[in-house]
């Protein structure tokens, strides 16, 4: 499936693209939930990360920790979330893998999700029955 991400690759819309290589482009979020939000796009086709090359993981990821000092110090950050939204139930609007370099400010307003407390019989289950399938 083509995505507006494809079509920044092919350079057929504008994006205010902060580094490109064979593999990987990165361009400010234009809804950006913080100054600096960017985007790390692999080339490579696929929706999401489980079927994207650990190649192309691994290089982003490097591309990634080479940019965000840069990204961080140009809004005045320190700190930084970099999420990836992998399907529908967990907000991935576009369809193909992408991960959010978001700059984090002292109350600014955005909350982590919540959790509930899980016992530790609970987790040594969860445990079992993940390394079963591992």
């Amino acid at each position: 499936m083509d995505t507006i991400f494809d079509k920044i690759i092919r350079k057929e819309i504008p994006a205010e693209i902060l580094y490109e290589d064979d593999h990987v482009i990165v361009f400010l979020d234009i809804f950006p939930v913080n100054p600096g939000h960017t985007l790390f796009v692999p080339k490579e086709s696929c929706e999401n990360m489980m079927c994207t090359s650990d190649d192309a993981l691994a290089h982003l990821f490097a591309v990634a920790k080479k940019l965000a000092p840069a990204i961080l110090e140009s809004v005045g950050a320190r700190d930084f979330n970099f999420t990836t939204n992998s399907g529908a139930f967990a907000g991935q609007v576009i369809m193909k893998t992408h991960f959010h370099l978001i700059p984090r400010f002292e109350n600014d307003g955005h909350k982590m999700w919540g959790s509930v407390n899980a016992s530790f019989e609970e987790l040594a289950e969860l445990r079992k029955n993940i390394q079963s399938k591992m």
